[in-house]
């Protein structure tokens, strides 16, 4: 048999993939050039890790099936097993990204294959950016046969072979490690490393006897329009002996799956947006039609486990996020929800906050949640909540609560020196709204043809023009009526597997895979419009952490989290996912706070996006004076935010740790050291710091409370904390 081998990359990232007359493009290894095995020096090994290979995408339609397999794994597709390779094409593309020279190119690989018989042709694109061990991947799938063809899974990445670097005699079960994380409301980026075997995936031994492997899996998935309500949408597998590792992300924000199998003595991966089994997704394809699966991005280190991956993923993010002024300007945002007004707005409550929130030093002063909703604070709706909840999607202003109008706020913002804003919840639309009556019944999500409510809201389709055409108009309408500069953007709902399509062939994941996109146009069309205007992303909290949102917003809320001392256990590692510069921690100063847990309070939120709140208007002389000069301190170093790399001397944080600790390591080789004495945690910790430069001199940038002690040996810190609820910001540095 003729095989055909491409090496395709850079020297950080390449790929090695295999091609026959009688079989499907395969992708064999993934990884550092140098690392990769050579066709025409080891042609045996690359007969074995095809044989292990799956095919290039990963297919499944409604008349075909898989083959070779069984139980719930989506490969071994007959459609994607009759592809063949027919084409190729290796060029650049030019960028505008948020790192770099405008223009910088992308190399791309576009693998073509069809099936002559049933005439379905799939075509696999990757890019690559020199420089960043990274590539994204994505798959087009078109029917240029005569019959209709229904999908019901497609892979937008799938790569074999995952244990070929183990050493002689070492199982994968054991070699490999996989870590994941739940994402809770309220408790996001709960990491944790297993070994495959630990999380279920055994070597069952009957490869021998003829068999593909063990039929099992270990599969993440996420099912509705929050993408990381239960988990986040990446992941890494690292050997646990040299620390080699591969991270994905699947950059999506509606429904994912992400699994890892056995197959012929070694693991495969394979990502993918919404399937049939898991999200009630299919899509019929008819003659001529086409369909693109969403994107996702690996990253691949030949060493320093999870934390190199991170790394090689955060410049990953960077490089492909959307260019805005706020990726550098950084400004300290006041938002008067969290343990403060916590929707209850009025002009009375909101001018004290306002005139504080500038005495702290805020930038922006957002109002939240109650500025639309006419009934009186405290109000209870039929629905058992606050009227605030169930009449959002109309966006006027309430004139109860502001007797003399909502501009009688905005200019005090203005006039204080701070940039006004507002929250949205632009998706969905209150049971009790008057927009509820004024859309009909098409712009919205419908199952059987009957209107979706969801905790007293309902949800907008996004690819009905109404439904576009009215939120287009309320921020077109805030910007210029109201001089809005800032819009906090809340999604609230999971509104489950979908909606029906005007095709009934298409399942309901298909309609909300068609809303997802049409999101991600309609806030693409806002920045167009508005290129200066600041848009947050929120869900629930970080129900909705994904780079699809990520990449064109520039500033993301990751928690509701409101006890100060279970936050530190979020932001420490909420650089795993988001970067520093987007990841906006609430910090919200209260009377009854000690100076110590002010100092925790504010030291939380200062390697990230400080997000004020709270009751500033409420503080002693003395208390508002260290919020101030958190504020200021942060002002110092914040250019630093945007290049530094996250660092976890103690670990990722688990949810109960006595201390946590967070390190960024910035361009300029400073290092930016927070460490958080939770309830429990003994006085006195030592913290391994061997990236850090042995003529360094640490410094505190901000304490509170009873001062703390540090001793620095050149490789070692030592640090005592004096009391509990207590956190301390150091600066490493030689200058």
């Amino acid at each position: 048999m003729s095989v055909t081998h491409l090496r395709w990359g850079t020297d950080e990232l390449s790929l090695l993939l295999s091609y026959a007359p009688e079989g499907p493009v395969r992708l064999l290894a993934a990884g550092e050039a140098a690392g990769l095995p050579d066709p025409a020096l080891q042609p045996e090994l690359c007969d074995r890790l095809a044989h292990r290979a799956l095919p290039l995408v990963e297919i499944q339609t409604a008349g075909s099936g898989r083959l070779g397999t069984s139980g719930k794994r989506h490969v071994d597709g007959a459609a994607s097993r009759a592809l063949r390779h027919v084409g190729h094409e290796e060029d650049e593309e030019g960028e505008e990204g948020d790192e770099g020279d405008e223009g910088e190119s992308l190399r791309v690989l576009r693998v073509r294959m069809a099936d002559e018989v049933t005439g379905l042709t799939v075509t696999a694109v990757y890019r690559l950016r020199a420089g960043i061990p990274a590539l994204t991947a994505e798959a087009y799938v078109e029917n240029a046969g005569e019959q209709p063809v229904t999908l019901e899974y497609v892979s937008s990445f799938a790569l074999s072979n995952l244990a070929r670097g183990l050493a002689d005699g070492s199982r994968w079960e054991d070699g490999l490690s996989l870590w994941l994380a739940a994402n809770p409301w309220s408790g996001e980026f709960r990491w944790s490393r297993a070994t495959l075997a630990q999380r279920g995936l055994h070597d069952v031994g009957m490869v021998p006897f003829g068999q593909t492997g063990s039929k099992n899996r270990i599969a993440v998935t996420s099912t509705g329009s929050w993408s990381s309500s239960e988990h986040l949408p990446l992941g890494c597998v690292e050997e646990t002996a040299t620390g080699a590792a591969l991270m994905w992300q699947i950059e999506h924000n509606g429904s994912w799956h992400a699994e890892f199998g056995d197959r012929f003595e070694d693991v495969y991966l394979a990502l993918s947006g919404p399937t049939d089994r898991e999200h009630q997704w299919r899509h019929r394809l008819e003659p001529g039609e086409s369909f693109r699966t969403v994107p996702v991005s690996v990253a691949v280190v030949p060493s320093g486990g999870f934390e190199a991956a991170v790394d090689a993923m955060t410049r990953h993010r960077r490089a492909t996020r959307r260019p805005h002024p706020d990726h550098q300007g950084l400004p300290v945002v006041f938002n008067d929800f969290m343990n403060s007004l916590m929707g209850e707005v009025s002009t009375r409550a909101l001018l004290p906050l306002v005139d504080a929130a500038a005495t702290a030093g805020a930038e922006v002063f957002c109002i939240d949640a109650g500025w639309y909703d006419a009934e009186p604070p405290g109000a209870v709706g039929p629905g058992g909540v606050p009227g605030w909840w169930d009449a959002v999607g109309e966006w006027v202003e309430s004139a109860p609560r502001f007797p003399g109008g909502l501009g009688e706020v905005i200019e005090r913002i203005r006039a204080q020196g701070m940039v006004p804003g507002l929250w949205l919840e632009p998706e969905v639309v209150g049971v009790r709204s008057p927009i509820a009556a004024a859309l009909p019944d098409e712009a919205f999500f419908r199952r059987d043809g009957v209107r979706l409510v969801e905790w007293g809201r309902h949800q907008l389709d996004l690819r009905h023009p109404a439904a576009r055409g009215h939120l287009d108009a309320v921020v077109d309408r805030l910007v210029r009526d109201y001089g809005i500069g800032y819009l906090k953007l809340d999604y609230n709902i999971d509104i489950g597997p979908g909606t029906d399509g005007p095709r009934p062939a298409d399942g309901p994941g298909h309609g909300l895979l068609g809303h997802n996109r049409a999101y991600l146009d309609w806030l693409d069309g806002v920045l167009d419009r508005h290129p200066g205007l600041v848009l947050e992303s929120c869900a629930a909290g970080g129900s909705r952490t994904d780079h699809a949102i990520l990449s064109r917003l520039p500033i993301h809320s990751v928690s509701d989290q409101q006890d100060f001392r279970l936050l530190p256990a979020i932001a420490a590692a909420a650089p795993s996912a988001v970067t520093p510069e987007q990841g906006a921690i609430w910090a919200y100063p209260l009377p009854e706070h000690s100076e110590a847990e002010l100092g925790m309070v504010m030291v939380s939120a200062l390697l990230g996006r400080v997000h004020l709140s709270g009751r500033p208007d409420l503080l002693t002389p003395e208390q508002a004076a260290l919020v101030r000069r958190a504020v200021d301190t942060y002002t110092t170093y914040r250019h630093l935010l945007p290049g530094a790399r996250p660092r976890w001397p103690l670990g990722l944080p688990h949810w109960r740790d006595g201390w946590t600790a967070l390190a960024l390591t910035a361009e300029d080789d400073t290092t930016l050291l927070a460490l958080w004495r939770r309830d429990g945690a003994p006085r006195t910790l030592h913290v391994p710091l061997p990236w850090v430069r042995e003529d360094s001199r640490p410094r505190a940038l901000f304490e509170a409370g009873p001062s703390p002690a540090y001793e620095w040996n050149g490789r070692d810190l030592r640090v005592t904390l004096p009391v509990e609820r207590s956190a301390v910001l150091l600066g490493f540095g030689t200058g």
